[in-house]
Order: C-alpha cells, then structure tokens, then sequence
C-alpha cells in the first residue's frame, strides 16, 4: 500500500518517527511529507532514513514528477500526524501553500488526521468547527488523547499513541469507520503487580504477581485514549511510557493510593493481586534464628477490602464527581476446592463486591503469573452473557479494555 505520512510542526513529531517504522514494517511504501515547521522538531534525514524515500516539503522539488498532483492521487491512505491546530485550519479551508496542503486536495483514498496541540487550542470553536467540517467531507479524525501535555499542563490534546494511529489507519483503509478511540477523554486509573507486607526489615509476605497483565491493560488503555494512572506494586516489568506511576509497597499504601485516585477516575481497574492478610507486628530488627529459642509464630490480620470499599464510596456519592458512571472492574485469581469451582466461586464474588465487571482466572503454580498469555472470563453485574478472552497478555487487556468502552456507552448515571 501507498502511503502518504503528513507530519505537522508540533512537538509530538519525534513520535511519529514509532508510527513510520509500524507502517514500513508492515510492508508498506511510504512517503512522508513535512511541513516547513515540521523539520524545526525533526530533521528530513530521519524521515528519509526510516522510510527509505527522499523527502521534501516544496512544490518545487522535481517539478517533472508533479509532485503537487502525483502523490495524492497515488497514495491509497494519507495520514497528518501530528495535526496540529494550523494544519486542520488550512486544510478545512483548502489551502495549498506547499506540498502538504496540495497533496491533500489532491488525495483520493482515504485521509486520517491524529490531533495533537494544547487543550485550550482542541476546544477552541474555530478547531472544532474544523474538525466538524474536515469529518463532514468524509476525512477520519481522530479524538486526541487525554494527559500530560508540553510543560505541566494536562489535558485533551496529547498525540494518540503510534500503535493506535496505525489500528485506526489500516481500519480505516479496510473500510471501518467506527475506530474512534473508546476511552478518549477519559481518566483510567489501573493497580498492577503483587502487594508486600513486610514481616520485618529483610522479610515480607508476597506472592507470585508480576504485574504484566496489570502493565498490559495500561498499554490498552493508553493507546485506546485514556489519562492512564498505574498504582504499581512489586512488578517484575517496568512501568509503560505516558503514564502516571504511583508506587506502592503493601496493602495499606495500595488502599490509600486508590482512594485518591478514586476521586477523579472515570474507570478503576483493581488488578492488583492484593495481600489478604499482614502481619499484626512488625519486627524493628531481623528475626533471628536461634536454636535456644522456639520457633515463632506469626500472627495474621485481615487487610481491608479495597475493592469493596471503592464500590460503596462509589454507590453513597463520596467519590465525587466522578461517582456518575465511573465503572469499577476487579480480578478475580481463583482455585475450585471440593466446595465450588472457579465460576462458582467468582460469581459469589461478584455479587459481594458489588463492582461492574469482574474479570476471572484460574491461577496456579503453572498458571497466569508471570506468564506472557492468559485466559479469563469476563463477568458482568448487571447478568449479560459471560465473555471470554485468550491469548498473549495484551491480547487479553484489548479486549477487557475493549469491553469496559462498550460499558461506558452503556451505563446510566447512578443514584
């Protein structure tokens, strides 16, 4: 396939430079046009180098090629990343003042714009008007992602992640029209990793967690749109790029983290494998051991149920303004036992959390942690038809987070 890559003057080209090697990768032929202000961020070498074409921004470069006409009549997809507030404007009102410009009036196939510019600028009226009459010819245009922006501020505006321009792109090229990003706009705050409750200086109670299937959903949720806040436990896989990275060590601190995440979170995934019980002392010194003395003995208590509690501040209105349809999802990491399989067992979970779906495996000393696949069950409160999912860990992240968009549309604000 003949591609057209538009790349606008703002600071997120540097990661379009990920979203052209994703499409050269893929076998396709591409040609990248920067504008003028476009190589101030990054230079035509890099473009040239990684698609393996000359680059060039003026209509006046090998002018008996006709570039002007030629590669917008050619390309079957053109995609501008990033578009920025200047190139909507221009191209909404048909400008052609260079190559760009005039390869997009020229185009046949099917364009996609990928936003990227401050929020004040995205929720200007003239750039929404721009959108609105760019998507009314029939161009794809995606929502912005939702983040940390150039400088402190955060907001709509930051460029969709690569892997997400590119889904969209050949989703659009195979004729789907329905790939806006599911969880644009919204705050997706996700617990990931294994809980430590510490016995004494040197020595914890843990558990087999490694946090990947937890690091997967972030990557899902963060490529499907969403301000992405990972309260992260002991894990044995780092943190995701574009996310915000709260540490935490034990049970307590998860629950302290999650609450204030609460408070304006959208959505709440608890996949965390949370420690149920803690040490009820702390030993300030190691435990030595000693033949003169007798073994010790450990005393358990009760760690507080972080879900449950999210799911009843949630329902009495303490969460906030984000109480009205924020969708809460748990894990289950279930056994059977002669008294009940892991359906059985899950399902009596669901209904005494509370919360609106709740995602289940069968774990054990061969199963799920620490593995790259996984197998679940997706379980809802309000009674639909249980949904399966396999595969690689991402696999299985894209379809819970999938499943948590199509809930969003679905929910109605609560009492």
């Amino acid at each position: 396939m003949r591609i057209v890559l538009g790349v606008g003057g703002g600071i997120a080209a540097y990661k379009v430079a990920s979203l052209l090697r994703l499409f050269t990768e893929a076998g396709h032929h591409v040609t990248v046009i920067p504008t003028e202000a476009a190589t101030r961020f990054v230079g035509t070498a890099t473009w040239e180098a990684l698609s393996g074409n000359p680059v060039s921004n003026s209509v006046f470069d090998d002018v008996h090629q006709v570039n002007h006409v030629r590669l917008g009549h050619e390309a079957d997809l053109v995609v501008i990343a990033p578009a920025t507030a200047d190139l909507l404007a221009k191209a909404a009102t048909g400008q052609a003042g260079d190559l760009l410009t005039n390869t997009l009036l020229m185009a046949h196939g099917p364009v996609l714009f990928a936003p990227a510019m401050h929020t004040e600028m995205w929720q200007h009226p003239a750039t929404r008007a721009n959108v609105e009459t760019l998507r009314g010819r029939g161009a794809a245009v995606l929502e912005p992602a939702s983040g940390r922006l150039t400088g402190s501020d955060s907001g709509p505006g930051r460029l969709p992640e690569p892997d997400a321009i590119f889904d969209a792109a050949m989703a659009l090229v195979h004729g789907q029209t329905d790939f806006q990003l599911p969880l644009a706009g919204k705050t997706v705050t996700i617990s990931a990793g294994g809980t430590r409750e510490p016995l004494d200086p040197v020595r914890f109670l843990g558990n087999r967690s490694s946090g990947k299937q937890g690091v997967a959903l972030a990557v899902a949720a963060r490529n499907a749109g969403a301000t992405v806040r990972l309260l992260a436990a002991h894990m044995e896989v780092p943190p995701p790029p574009g996310v915000e990275v709260v540490n935490v060590e034990t049970a307590l601190q998860l629950r302290e983290a999650a609450l204030a995440a609460a408070a304006d979170s959208d959505v709440v995934i608890m996949s965390a494998a949370v420690a149920d019980f803690r040490p009820a002392e702390i030993s300030d010194t190691k435990i030595k051991k000693r033949d003169d003395t007798a073994d010790p003995v450990i005393t358990l208590v009760r760690n507080p149920d972080i879900l449950q509690e999210l799911v009843e501040r949630r329902n009495q209105g303490v969460t906030g303004l984000a109480a009205d349809g924020q969708l809460i999802v748990g894990f289950a990491a279930e056994t059977g036992d002669q008294h009940g399989d892991v359906r059985a067992y899950a399902e009596a979970k669901l209904q005494r959390k509370g919360c609106d779906l709740l995602v289940v495996n069968h774990v054990g000393s061969d199963k799920v942690f620490g593995k790259d696949t996984n197998s679940v069950v997706i379980l809802a409160r309000s009674g639909s038809e249980p949904q399966e999912a396999s595969g690689t860990k991402a696999d299985v992240s894209a379809a819970i987070i999938s499943r948590i968009g199509f809930e969003l549309n679905q929910v109605s604000p609560r009492a």
